[in-house]
């Protein structure tokens, strides 16, 4: 038989016998003890399970950054019958990764969208506002949000409701910000951080705890093809074109940079690989 079929069919064999795993009943993973002046990291979550998707580099900064990991649920999704199963979801989710959880409103924010900010301009500056009062709470080192070009529109609502927050920070105010893609990807990602297979079958189990949303539509079993699709773009794109590729299997990619000074500066050029077990210390 061509090694190939046999390669090609036995992930789709392993597709389908993963449709038949259990969804959300698994014990906590392992976490870290943290002190209570562990620096922080806020994961800002257009909806919940973009904390499991696209939370890779959330993982490593909690499991081997010992940072405190905070997800703020900017909203609970559009449909309001969903949103108290959504928010039971998203703890479950958050408990079983090790991550925190801020509410920034009793059923999330609202109408968090580039519309909103431009034709609701009061509701838009009491989002801001409740965002901006958490940054100002939690002191974060790194701050991470979807990329300006995310395609959906909370997404990219979500990534200008952040950036207009740091805005209302005091001037000395400095932290790492890392933006995020999943529905569209960025054309100029600086980061490309290895997942090993264990933090990456952690994400996947976390991602189940998401029922209601993964029973329409499975999408935690194609995680792991989509991190590996992120090595062979982030190779090049992170790395440079005709760049010799790591030896990752799977991957997540970012843009990183740092607020300082009421923008966002550059903090490197070129790109980066983060390779399993590789020190944060030059990019923090």
């Amino acid at each position: 038989m061509n090694p190939y079929h046999r390669f090609v069919s036995g992930h789709a064999r392993l597709i389908e016998e993963a449709k038949s795993y259990p969804l959300g009943r698994f014990e906590p993973a392992p976490r870290p003890g943290l002190g209570a002046d562990a620096p922080r990291a806020l994961f800002f979550a257009p909806h919940p399970d973009d904390e499991c998707i696209t939370g890779g580099l959330a993982v490593r900064l909690l499991r081997q950054g010992r940072m405190n990991v905070l997800d703020v649920a900017v909203t609970l999704g559009s449909n309001e019958q969903r949103r108290p199963g959504r928010l039971e979801e998203l703890r479950n989710a958050c408990r079983y990764l090790g991550f925190g959880l801020v509410l920034p409103a009793p059923n999330g924010l609202e109408r968090i969208n580039p519309k909103t900010r431009a034709q609701e301009p009061a509701h838009w500056d009491g989002c801001v506002e409740v965002v901006a009062r958490i940054l100002a709470a939690n002191r974060p080192r790194v701050v991470l949000c979807p990329h300006e070009h995310d395609w959906n529109g909370t997404h990219i609502g979500t990534h200008f409701l952040v950036t207009d927050a740091l805005m209302r920070m005091p001037a000395e105010f400095e932290c790492i910000v890392v933006e995020t893609e999943f529905w569209g990807q960025m054309t100029d990602p600086n980061l490309m951080v290895e997942m090993s297979a264990t933090d990456l079958g952690d994400m996947v189990t976390a991602t189940t705890f998401h029922v209601g949303e993964v029973a329409r539509n499975p999408y935690h079993l194609l995680l792991p093809a989509w991190m590996m699709d992120n090595v062979r773009r982030g190779s090049e794109l992170v790395g440079g074109q005709g760049g010799k590729a790591p030896g990752f299997t799977f991957a997540a990619l970012y843009r990183l940079r740092k607020w300082s000074r009421g923008r966002l500066e550059k903090t490197f050029d070129g790109g980066k690989f983060l390779a399993c077990g590789e020190d944060f210390g030059s990019l923090l």
